[in-house]
């Protein structure tokens, strides 16, 4: 199972938000000192989101972000304000691994096809971000369908992976819903990376039993109510 450290980047800043609200924000410093951080810890992968784009600016943090990506060797797949094909291949260019469509793929499922053509279907991650059974974009605002409709859609679009984010849990560290997830991973035959409510190492231990092949970290890896070792060895377990 792959470890991904959040990266998380609104104003320039790394943070963690609560709900996805950037109202309920906690600050860590610099992005790129943070992505060190996680990499000198042994991390082998980074998942990268800016916020600001996610939140309709997406030219912000650019420059961070290449930073980030020109500066480390390990994986990265970077998701928020990817708002067309001609921006998800730009992220490629520069050495992104993967990019997260998340609104894109709802809006124009298109998308993926074009991208996953272009590059290959490894470079497109399809985000399911979902709150009660239900796929939500826009800054997790706007319904959009039932989420395993969705994730069927993905696959035979051509995606290479999915990244399911339960809202409902999301930045609460309490800990995960695993129920949603075994019927996604059960409901698909692509990988399915983890995110929302994981908060200790047996949560990680649940998910890969599951067949989940990769968790992202986020609040509670932060707020050291997770502790990145266990992580990794929890992983490995």
């Amino acid at each position: 199972m792959d470890i991904y450290p959040a990266v998380d980047i609104l104003d320039g800043k790394c943070v963690q938000l609560v709900q996805g609200r950037r109202e309920n924000r906690t600050e860590y410093g610099s992005p790129v000192a943070q992505a060190e951080r996680w990499l000198e810890m042994g991390a082998e992968a980074l998942h990268i989101i800016n916020l600001d784009g996610a939140f309709g600016q997406s030219r912000k943090n650019a420059e961070i972000i290449r930073e980030i990506v020109s500066e480390t060797d390990v994986t990265i797949q970077l998701g928020g304000g990817i708002r067309s094909t001609d921006d998800a291949a730009g992220w490629l260019k520069t050495g992104v691994d993967r990019v997260i469509l998340g609104t894109l793929a709802i809006q124009k499922p298109e998308s993926i096809e074009i991208i996953s053509g272009e590059f290959g279907s490894e470079a497109v991650m399809a985000g399911v971000d979902a709150r009660d059974g239900q796929v939500v974009i826009r800054g997790w605002e706007e319904p959009a369908g039932d989420y395993i409709t969705w994730a069927h859609k993905f696959e035979t679009l051509g995606a290479g992976s999915l990244l399911y984010t339960n809202v409902d849990v999301e930045g609460l560290e309490e800990g995960i819903n695993p129920l949603p997830v075994k019927h996604l991973v059960n409901s698909t035959g692509l990988p399915v990376v983890a995110a929302g409510g994981i908060s200790s190492a047996s949560d990680i231990i649940t998910l890969k039993a599951m067949g989940v092949s990769g968790v992202v970290l986020g609040s509670a890896l932060y707020s050291g109510k997770i502790d990145f070792m266990e992580a990794l060895e929890a992983a490995e377990i």
